[in-house]
């Protein structure tokens, strides 16, 4: 008597997921190579990140079309399928989070300590090769109260301090930020004010930000103001109101150290 043998079916979906999500972390671990790299050309690099990002969504998606048929059909290629789902998880976790961000907080471009009149962005040559020709645009009064909404706590940090130690420490606070310092002049002259030119970037993506910071003197003591505008994008996720947190908070740590 002769025994049937009865394969079991297997999903294609299952090793196609794994694939393109092995081929999704390749191609993002690429764009983030050249994204970081001042040489290359940011645009295209953040295209090929989006590329990436893209292939590990539709690995999502063949993972999910070859869970349906294991369940339905009791077709192999479970762990193939768990492992392209796990891959692509890893390279959407950053994507997912930002985009959170991006719902919960208001689309702006540049966030500013004094939303009334926003300290100018340096129109001197080092300033403008520091941020590659672009000089960051004002913000409309819509956006300047959808500041106000969104980061109430975003203020000038005035300080008990002449103007020449407060400059000291500003400098300073941008050097331990590891912030990229274009130009500083101190207060003084005709004007009274001074400033420091720099350009941030992000940790992960290493995305250029434009800061440019005010220093007032004032009767009381010294006023210092930030802004922030991110050259890329239309939208900053949260990460112009980071840098003016981070580097407020490190003038104040300063201040107390000295005292």
């Amino acid at each position: 008597m002769r025994r049937l043998i009865v394969e079991e079916p297997v999903t294609r979906a299952a090793p196609w997921a794994f694939r393109l999500a092995w081929l999704s972390l390749a191609v993002v671990g690429l764009a983030l190579l050249l994204v970081r790299d001042p040489r290359a050309e940011t645009e295209a690099a953040l295209a090929a990140l989006g590329s990436g990002v893209g292939l590990a969504v539709l690995a999502v998606l063949l993972a999910g079309a070859a869970f349906v048929r294991i369940w339905r059909e009791g077709a192999r290629g479970l762990g193939t399928a768990v492992g392209g789902l796990m891959l692509a998880a890893l390279v959407l976790a950053y994507p997912a989070y930002m985009t959170v961000r991006g719902v919960m907080l208001p689309p702006l471009t540049d966030v500013s300590t004094d939303v009334e009149t926003p300290p100018a962005f340096s129109r001197s040559r080092a300033a403008w090769m520091a941020r590659n020709g672009r000089l960051p645009r004002d913000s409309s009064p819509e956006a300047r109260a959808l500041q106000r909404e969104a980061y109430p706590q975003i203020a000038p940090l005035t300080l008990d301090l002449g103007p020449d130690e407060a400059f000291a420490l500003a400098l300073k606070a941008a050097q331990n930020r590891k912030w990229q310092v274009v130009e500083s002049y101190k207060p003084g002259g005709r004007i009274g004010n001074g400033r420091i030119e720099a350009v941030v970037r992000s940790r992960l993506l290493g995305l250029p930000y434009d800061v440019t910071v005010r220093l007032h003197p004032r009767a009381d003591g010294t006023r210092i103001d930030v802004r922030s505008a991110t050259r890329f994008g239309d939208r900053d996720f949260g990460q112009n109101a980071d840098h003016i947190r981070a580097y407020l908070d490190e003038i104040g740590n300063l201040a107390l150290a000295v005292k």
